[in-house]
């Protein structure tokens, strides 16, 4: 061996200590870059040139070492520190960093993944969320239902602004006192008509038909032709005015049994068996007659102008006169319910008291509603019962169902009145509201959050809050065989083995931080450290060349 292979050596410890320093430089300029991996450079020895390989000891010597004479360094690997760096909180509920292992998944312009641990996004024109150059940010979606569809990656969209939501009422809390002191309702109001006859004079019946329906008081003037319409409005029941309501002759019926059934659910009469009285309204002898429910909060009052026809020049006649009070202790209440588009529709309940056996009182209520699309306000009847003690014993007929058709919501809404906070004491008075109800009008989408799980939470301007979807993590057998590649990504290398997608927390992966970033996990005290002894190597390397060099000007000046 020359003095050349002095010199060469020398020269892969400048190559080696220069690629170091380039890592160390790269590792510097990147100290305040999100989420950035440091790097180290390893060295390893070249082969070595083999003088001897070295003797066995025997007998009589003893054994030789190898003789062997290194041929310089080379660079081994360059090798990514995964370590996590740390956290900055920002505030800002799109920055996301994750504590532990883990990368976010991004799809790129080409439609392929990448990896990142940057977690700076934000939302684009389209409110999706992208990295600041533009790659969509992976993650798993949600259905009709707002549960996730776990194993799809999606791109997250979270639509500030735009995304409108509601919930319908399932359940309404009622809360109150219904007291056992009092009188028991045993019947409704009573209101009579004037006698109805038809063409031949005879007394009108049921199945009179409407256009040929006269007054007993002028038999000669038809009250009604097709196509009239019958306009009932000031109806007042139990001290509140019903809404108008109109019936056309021909479309919504064509005999008096018909108005007749129409008008029992335009006032609200509930006629299910087992009620007290004999609510309805009826034909009898001619005339009709209006029952109300029992109890004096379901009093009817009506006068003569309550009722009225598209015809004019016709008079109807239709005086009611009161032959009967409603009788018994009663209460109202009156709340605002939701259907599934966030339409309020109102809801009134009816209380009266129905018995006080040994065991404590027993109120029955009526619901109805002027919003329901069936043509009657009646939902049903059930009764609340009490011990002696005015504890909640039970309620009967609690769940309802009130008709949204040719609305666009969902058909029936059904809610359920829930007593069980209500007591039956015995005060003087009653009173009920509904507390609570657990449904929502329409709101829209005004911020966002994002939990540990990666679960990203919306919060809508009517106080709603739904799941908008996941974030998804992917995790790596060998971190360090990923591919180092720009805007701090990282793409899939022959060492890494591919990427298992996860949510968050699950199976090892680390969890998701909301509004903090990762920092670099650069260590500047150590990479200087490791400048000054890169370049000292560099330094010492140079030198061998040039003592070599020395030497062999040396030689050369042998021959002069």
């Amino acid at each position: 061996m020359g003095l050349t292979t002095a010199m060469y050596t020398g020269l892969t410890g400048i190559n080696a200590n220069q690629t170091r320093i380039n890592t160390i430089g790269n590792n510097i300029a990147n100290v305040n870059t999100t989420a950035f991996k440091g790097s180290r450079t390893l060295f390893q020895s070249q082969l070595a040139h083999t003088m001897s390989l070295g003797t066995a000891p025997s007998a009589t010597t003893g054994g030789t070492n190898p003789i062997q004479i290194g041929l310089g360094v080379d660079v081994g690997a360059t090798q990514r520190n995964f370590t996590p760096g740390s956290l900055e909180t920002t505030g800002i509920a799109s920055d996301l960093a994750i504590d532990g292992r883990g990368f976010f998944v991004l799809r790129d312009a080409g439609g392929g993944q990448v990896y990142t641990r940057d977690g700076s996004f934000a939302l684009d024109a389209q409110n999706r969320l992208v990295t600041t150059d533009g790659k969509f940010v992976q993650g798993f979606g949600v259905d009709s239902g707002f549960n996730i569809v776990p194993g799809v990656l999606t791109d997250i969209t979270i639509p500030l602004g735009t995304a409108s939501m509601a919930r319908p009422t399932s359940t309404v809390v009622m809360d109150g006192d219904l007291s056992a002191a009092g009188t028991i309702a045993t019947r409704g109001s009573e209101h009579l008509s004037q006698a109805l006859v038809d063409g031949a004079g005879n007394p009108a019946t049921a199945g009179t038909a409407l256009t040929n329906l006269f007054s007993a008081a002028d038999p000669g003037t038809a009250l009604f032709a097709t196509g009239n319409t019958i306009r009932v409005s000031g109806v007042v029941k139990g001290e509140r005015e019903l809404p108008a309501r109109s019936f056309v002759v021909g479309v919504d019926g064509t005999t008096l049994g018909d108005f007749a059934n129409w008008l029992q659910g335009a006032l609200g009469i509930n006629t299910d068996a087992g009620l007290p009285g004999t609510p309805g309204v009826t034909i009898e002898n001619g005339a009709l007659v209006i029952r109300g429910n029992a109890g004096e909060q379901n009093s009817f009052e009506i006068s003569g102008n309550d009722f009225a026809s598209d015809n004019a020049t016709i008079s109807l006649p239709f005086q009611f006169a009161q032959t009967a009070a409603a009788d018994g202790s009663g209460v109202f209440t009156s709340f605002t319910a939701y259907d599934s588009l966030g339409t309020p529709v109102t809801v009134n309940v009816t209380f009266a008291l129905e018995q006080t056996p040994n065991g404590g009182p027993v109120w029955r209520y009526y619901a109805e509603s002027p919003d329901a699309r069936d043509g009657s306000r009646v939902l049903g009847s059930g009764t609340v019962a009490f011990d002696n003690e005015g504890n909640f014993v039970g309620a009967t007929g609690n769940q309802f169902t009130l008709s949204r058709d040719g609305t666009g919501a969902a058909t029936p809404l059904t809610f359920t009145l829930d007593f069980s906070g209500v007591n039956g004491l015995s005060t003087h008075t009653s009173s009920i509201v509904a507390s609570e109800q657990d449904g929502f009008p329409p709101g829209t989408l005004v911020n966002f959050g994002v939990g540990e799980d990666g679960m990203i939470y919306g919060t809508f301007s009517n106080g709603l809050t739904q799941r908008l979807g996941q974030v998804a993590v992917a995790t790596f057998t060998n971190e360090e065989g990923l591919v180092g590649l720009a805007d701090n990504c990282y793409g899939v290398g022959p060492a890494s083995g591919n990427a298992t997608i996860r949510a968050p927390g699950q199976l090892g992966a680390g969890t998701v931080l909301s509004g903090a970033l990762e920092l670099s996990n650069v260590d500047l005290s150590r990479e200087f450290i490791g400048l000054v002894t890169s370049s000292t190597g560099f330094q010492a390397s140079s030198r061998v060349i040039t003592v070599s060099s020395d030497l062999l000007n040396q030689l050369m000046m042998i021959i002069r």
